[in-house]
C-alpha cells in the first residue's frame, strides 16, 4: 500500500491551488484588503465558530452519542482571505505546538556540555528566532529558474531536528574522550566535564558544510529520492530517532511516570480543540507549578536574564570536526527523508493534490529551503533544522491551512526569542519536569515513525530488511558501547586514519544512522519479489487463521 493512497482516502477532496490573476506587487489592491480587514468585523471575525475552538469536552459528552453536536467551522485553503483573530489564534497554536520541541535540543545541547545559565538562555532564544525566521522561507514559494522553487508554498514550519541530538551527543562523547573538551576524573573514578563551548561550534561549523548535500539532493527528482528512501527506510530511521532520544529524557526524569502524564492525558480527554493543541505545554506549566510549590525552582536565571535579547548576543567559535562529516552528512539525508513525508503530510491536510509536477516542485522547493536553512542556521548559531510534522494535526484539527496563520506563527516565535525572560523561564524548568514531558514528546516521534512503517506492504522481503536495520538499531540501544574500542587494537593509526576510524565509530554507535544505512543499502541490492509470490504469499497469511480455527474446532 502506497503512502498516498493510505492518507487521501481519508481525506475530503482535492481542492486545486489558486491562479491569482492579480499582481503580487499590486500595491492598491493589497491596501484595500488591508483596509478591509482592519475596518470590517468580517475582517476581525469572519464566519468561525470560536465557541468550538474553545469548549472543553465535558464528561457527559464523551460516548458515541454526544450531546449538542457542533457543526465544523469552515475550511481555509492556503491562499484563502483569512479573518485576522482566526489567523492569530491559530498562529499561537502553531507556535505552542512547536515551542516544546523547540527549546529541548539546546537545553540538551547546553547540558551536555556544561554550559553557563546565560549561554544556555541565549541558545533557547536563538533556536526560537531562527526557527521563526526560516519558517518564513520554508512557507514562501519563491520561483527560481526552469520550474525550481525556493520553499514549499504551504504551511510547513521547521524546527531544530532530533536527529542532531543522538549524532551531537556521540560527537560530544568523541570529543571529551580524546582530550579535546576538558574534564576531570574522581578517585572513585566519577568524571565531571569541563564547559566547551567550543565542541558546540565544531558542530554548527561541520553542519554548515555538510548542509549542500541536501541543497544538491533538492535537484534531483522526488520519485527518484522516493524510491531510494521509501517508507521502510524512512520509517526506521525514526523510530530510532525517538527510541534512541527516550533512552535519555527518561534518566533525568523522575520515577512518577502517571504524574508526569496525567495533566497531557486529562488535557486530551477533557480540554478544548485549543489546549489540545498545547497539551505538552500544558503539561510543563502543571509540572512547574507543582515543583515551584515544592522549592525545586530556581528563579535566579530570570532575574539575571536580560528583557531583550536576539542572535549573535554570544557566539561560538566556528569550526570543522573532520570525524564528523560523516555522521552529519547522514543527518541531512534523514532530514531529507523527513522533508518528503512532511510535505506529503501537508499538501494532504491542505486539501492539495500529492502527485503531478505541481506536486513535486514543492517537495522540490522544501528540500531545497531546509538544506539552505541548516546553512543559514549555522550562521544563527542553531544546528540543522528540518519540518516539523507536529503542526500537520493542527490543521487538521483547526481546518485552517492558511500561510496567515503560519506566519503569525513565525512572529510569536520570533518574539517569544526576543524575549530573553521567556527563554530563561523555560531554562529553570527543573529536569525532572522537562524529562518526563520531552519523553512524551520523544515518544510522539516513534509514533510517527511507526505510522510511516504502516505504509509498507510487509512482504517477506520487507520484513527481512527491517528485521536486519532493527537488530543494529536497537542492539546499540541495549550496548551503546559494542563498537567503542572497535579500532582499538590497530597500532599507532596516523592522524587522518584516526580521524576515518573516529568516523565509523560515531556512525556505528547512532542507532538510527547504524540502522538507516543497513536499511538503505539492503534495500538497493535486495531484488524485489514477483508480484505472483507476493500475492500467493499474501493469500497464504490470510488463510492461515482460517486454518488455525478449523484446528481449533477439530
Amino acid at each position: 500500500m502506497s503512502s498516498e493512497s493510505a492518507i487521501t482516502k481519508h481525506q475530503p477532496a482535492a481542492i486545486e491551488p489558486p491562479h491569482p490573476t492579480r499582481s503580487r506587487f499590486d500595491i492598491r489592491h493589497h491596501a484595500r484588503i488591508v483596509q478591509r480587514k482592519l475596518t470590517t468585523r468580517k475582517g476581525w471575525f469572519g464566519d468561525y465558530d470560536y465557541a468550538w475552538l474553545c469548549s472543553p469536552v465535558l464528561p457527559f459528552s464523551i460516548g458515541p452519542k454526544k450531546l449538542n453536536p457542533r457543526r465544523q467551522p469552515p475550511f481555509y485553503g492556503i491562499d484563502d482571505e483569512l479573518p485576522l483573530v482566526l489567523a492569530m489564534t491559530s498562529g499561537l497554536q502553531h507556535a505552542l505546538t512547536m515551542l516544546a520541541g523547540l527549546i529541548t535540543p539546546p537545553i540538551v545541547f547546553a547540558s551536555t556540555l556544561a554550559l553557563d545559565a546565560q549561554m544556555s538562555a541565549y541558545m533557547i532564544s536563538a533556536s526560537l528566532i531562527g526557527c521563526g525566521i526560516l519558517s518564513l522561507v520554508q512557507m514562501s514559494r519563491i520561483k527560481l529558474w526552469k520550474g525550481y522553487y525556493l520553499g514549499t508554498g504551504l504551511l510547513s514550519v521547521v524546527g531544530t531536528s532530533f536527529a542532531t541530538l543522538s549524532t551531537a551527543d556521540a560527537i560530544f562523547n568523541a570529543l571529551y574522550a580524546n582530550g579535546t573538551c576538558p574534564s576531570v576524573t574522581a578517585a572513585d573514578g566519577t568524571v565531571t566535564r569541563g564547559a566547551c563551548p567550543d565542541a558546540y561550534g565544531m558542530v554548527l561549523g561541520t553542519s554548515l558544510i555538510c548542509s549542500f548535500l541536501e541543497m544538491g539532493l533538492s535537484f534531483i527528482p522526488p520519485r527518484t529520492l522516493q524510491r531510494i528512501f521509501p517508507p521502510m527506510v524512512t520509517g526506521t530511521v525514526i523510530v530510532m530517532i525517538g527510541a534512541s532520544l527516550i533512552d535519555g529524557a527518561h534518566q533525568s526524569s523522575s520515577d512518577s511516570a502517571f504524574f508526569r502524564l496525567s495533566p497531557i492525558i486529562i488535557t486530551e480527554l477533557f480540554g478544548s480543540p485549543f489546549l489540545k493543541n498545547a497539551s505538552i505545554i500544558v503539561g510543563l506549566v502543571v509540572g512547574c507549578i507543582v515543583a515551584g510549590a515544592a522549592g525545586y525552582i530556581d528563579g535566579s536565571t530570570v532575574t539575571s536574564a536580560p528583557a531583550i535579547t536576539f542572535l549573535w548576543v554570544h557566539t561560538f567559535k566556528i569550526g570543522v570536526y573532520p570525524p564528523a562529516i560523516l555522521p552529519m552528512l547522514a543527518v541531512y539525508v534523514s532530514t531529507t527523508m523527513e522533508a518528503i513525508g512532511d510535505i506529503t503530510a501537508s499538501a494532504e491536510v491542505s486539501r492539495l493534490k500529492v502527485t503531478g509536477d505541481d506536486f513535486d516542485s514543492r517537495i522540490q522547493g522544501g528540500v531545497l529551503s531546509d538544506g539552505l536553512g541548516g546553512f543559514i542556521s549555522a550562521l544563527f548559531t542553531v544546528t540543522p533544522l528540518s519540518i516539523f510534522a507536529q503542526n500537520n494535526g493542527v490543521i487538521a484539527l483547526t481546518r485552517c491551512a492558511n500561510r496567515a496563520a503560519g506566519r503569525w506563527c513565525c512572529a510569536f516565535l520570533i518574539l517569544f526569542g526576543v524575549l530573553g525572560k521567556v527563554s530563561a523561564f523555560f531554562l529553570a524548568i527543573p529536569n525532572s519536569v522537562l524529562g518526563g514531558v520531552t519523553t512524551f514528546l520523544f515518544a510522539s516521534v516513534v509514533v510517527s515513525g511507526l505510522r510511516v512503517l504502516s505504509y509498507m506492504e510487509y512482504t517477506r522481503r520487507d520484513r527481512f530488511i527491517l528485521a536486519a536495520a532493527m537488530s543494529f538499531g536497537i542492539g546499540d540501544l541495549l550496548m551503546p558501547n559494542v563498537f567503542t574500542y572497535l579500532f582499538d587494537g590497530v597500532p599507532n593509526p596516523n592522524l587522518g586514519l584516526q580521524g576515518l576510524f573516529d568516523s565509523i565509530t560515531i556512525v556505528l554507535s547512532t542507532p538510527f544512522l547504524v540502522s538507516g544505512l543497513v536499511a538503505v543499502v539492503l534495500n538497493l541490492i535486495i531484488p524485489r519479489e514477483a508480484k505472483e509470490d507476493e500475492g500467493v504469499e499474501v493469500e497464504q497469511v490470510d488463510q492461515a487463521p482460517e486454518a488455525s480455527d478449523q484446528a481449533q474446532k477439530a
